[in-house]
């Protein structure tokens, strides 16, 4: 690998391990100390959405239907997230977040987008659209090669 290839190897492992060191952090410098980065996620998923489903979230999320729901099941047991029964199709589990779940989603997010308003406000416009084509590579390479 040359130079750069090894800079931004290096930079990648690095920025990767920081987000997530940094959100678990911030996570528990707000005073939510029983829960895992995973199931941050899981809250995520379920709180952009408008009364997901199990299926929908899982595949969202990368995962399999039995670990979402043992994520589920231990997200409930802390009072974050509430399952619902369909009345038409008893199948079908509905996902919501409790007011506690709804909490944390808000803090989660405003964690991202401070982060990103961090990045894009020293960026000009070419430097920007230089970051989301690099990004949009790293996308389609993960994509292609692991989804």
């Amino acid at each position: 690998m040359n130079e750069v290839k090894n800079i931004l190897n290096d930079t990648l492992v690095l920025l990767f391990n920081l987000v997530l060191k940094t959100e678990e952090k911030f996570l528990h410098q707000v005073g939510c100390k029983d829960l895992s980065i995973n199931e941050i996620h899981v809250i995520e998923a379920i709180g952009k959405n408008e009364n997901p489903t199990m299926g929908p979230v899982a595949a969202e999320l990368s995962v399999t239907l039995r670990t979402l729901t043992t994520s589920v099941n231990n997200l409930e047991k802390k009072e974050y997230v509430l399952r619902k029964r369909g009345v038409k199709d008893r199948r079908m589990v509905f996902l919501s977040l409790t007011e506690k779940g709804q909490k944390i989603y808000d803090l989660h997010r405003e964690f991202h987008d401070d982060m990103i308003n961090q990045i894009v406000n020293n960026l000009n416009k070419s430097e920007e659209q230089a970051l989301m084509k690099g990004l949009s590579n790293l996308i389609d390479y993960f994509m292609t090669n692991y989804k």
